[in-house]
């Protein structure tokens, strides 16, 4: 018996050591960690670096090309010519020798616009590459601080087990003591050592599973960290404005409207630099070319060297190509209505999500206010009858039923507040909004 008390002393005085050591990964830590480590912020940052390389102006065809050329040339042959009086002289090892370089430059003065509407079209991109990457990290943000309620959540529910499963050992110590001096049966005392192992291993349970969301929070944190650390568990709601000015909002700042709003704009730009391929095209060429030659005695010329600059203007014009820029324009029309259309949905779409989400928020609040009374009767009711089990004026079945209605009060206040915050993160989602909110 004294061994037994010695363990249990010890094992209360490592797990009061390991809670002292916990580390608490705070709501705004987490956040900072993701920010820097989430992989797909990081996929979305590099994708944003990508569409700011391609609006760069080296990627707009404004810039001119400029080309350099240098080459040389060495021929060694035997030569026998023959001239107009009959005569004729050999030359065995005839040497030719030629060099010459050029440094040129060309530039398309007009195409019709294209290159323009092009730049605009390649800027719009950007800015969708840029939407596309406030979403990843909205999303992001919803499935960290998911994750991270979820744990606060468990990491509560599992300390009302715990609390159960002591009152539950204080029940049967006292079940045993009444068994010893016969003021008990040994029905009482199984039903205590049942009540006992059933809050183990629903304690066991809850520990495990609070381990493996854990984990699964690592992953999103883009980090491995010991599953040993504590989360923060209050939760704090914010005053949500009334539903027209978070429906105008939603509207004006919603992620995905805004990236249609973007497809729309890039679409038209599409249809114009299509359009340009109806106008003709105007270059400019220039060079600056140097050369010179050493030639054997059978040329008639033993060398020559030349240099200068040549320019050129060309025009192009393609009156008929097959109708391929008709057909191309008006895919680029049907394009864009089709954008157009898919803009109507997703604002019907998302402003019956925001309906759904603001009333079922609204009946949230409820709950938690009908829950915070229950915990209070089911509590009073408990202390009430717990004070009367020790009495011996209700029977153990009484006791632990009023202990199961306060588990189940607080579990449920808890799933109640956990569940709410979560649906306001989803109305700060919706309305473009859940970046500004400080955690």
């Amino acid at each position: 018996m004294k061994i037994i008390k010695n363990t249990v002393l010890l094992v209360i005085f490592l797990s009061t050591l390991q809670g002292i050591s916990q580390e608490i990964l705070t709501k705004k830590e987490a956040l900072e960690i993701t920010l820097e480590n989430n992989f797909g912020v990081k996929i979305a940052n590099n994708n944003l670096e990508v569409a700011k390389n391609n609006k760069s102006i080296f990627n707009t065809g404004f810039l001119p090309t400029v080309s350099v050329f240098s080459g040389a040339n060495y021929s060694n042959d035997d030569q026998t010519i023959t001239r107009q009086d009959g005569t004729s002289t050999t030359v065995n090892g005839a040497v030719t020798k030629s060099y010459s370089a050029s440094v040129g430059l060309d530039y398309t003065l007009f195409d019709g616009l294209g290159r323009r509407y092009n730049y605009k079209q390649l800027k719009e991109t950007y800015n969708l590459t840029e939407l596309q990457a406030k979403e990843t990290i909205e999303n992001t943000y919803l499935q960290l601080f998911t994750a991270y309620f979820q744990i606060a959540r468990l990491s509560e529910n599992r300390n009302n087990l715990s609390e159960a499963l002591t009152i539950s050992k204080q029940r049967l110590e006292r079940a045993k003591y009444q068994y010893d001096y016969g003021q008990s049966t040994r029905l009482e005392l199984l039903n205590a050592e049942v009540d006992v192992n059933n809050d183990s291993i629903a304690l066991i349970s809850a520990r495990q599973q609070l381990s493996n969301e854990k984990r699964g929070l690592n992953i999103i944190l883009g980090v491995e960290k010991k599953v040993d650390y504590v989360v923060e568990t209050e939760v704090e709601f914010i005053g949500m404005m009334n539903f027209v000015d978070l429906e105008a909002k939603t509207l004006a700042n919603n992620s995905l409207l805004k990236q249609n709003e973007k497809n729309i704009a890039i679409s038209e730009f599409n249809i114009k630099v299509n359009k340009a391929n109806y106008l003709p095209t105007l270059a400019l060429s220039t060079s600056y070319d140097w050369g010179k030659s050493e030639n054997p005695a059978t040329s008639f010329l033993a060398g020559s060297t030349s240099n200068g600059l040549n320019a050129g203007l060309s025009l192009s014009w393609s009156l008929f190509d097959g109708g391929s820029t008709k057909t191309n324009v008006a895919n680029a029309k049907i394009s864009l209505e089709n954008q157009q259309i898919l803009l109507e949905q997703q604002k019907i779409t998302i402003q019956n999500n925001l309906k759904n989400t603001w009333d079922t928020y609204n009946n949230q609040l409820f709950i938690i206010g009908a829950q915070e009374k229950n915990v209070a009767t089911t509590q009073n009711n408990f202390d009430r009858t717990e004070e009367r089990y020790k009495l011996g004026q209700v029977t153990s079945i009484e006791f632990r039923q009023a202990q199961i209605n306060l588990i189940n009060a607080k579990t449920a206040l808890n799933n109640a507040k956990f569940d709410t915050k979560l649906i306001e993160l989803q109305l700060l989602q919706l309305s473009g909004d859940i970046l500004n909110v400080s955690f």
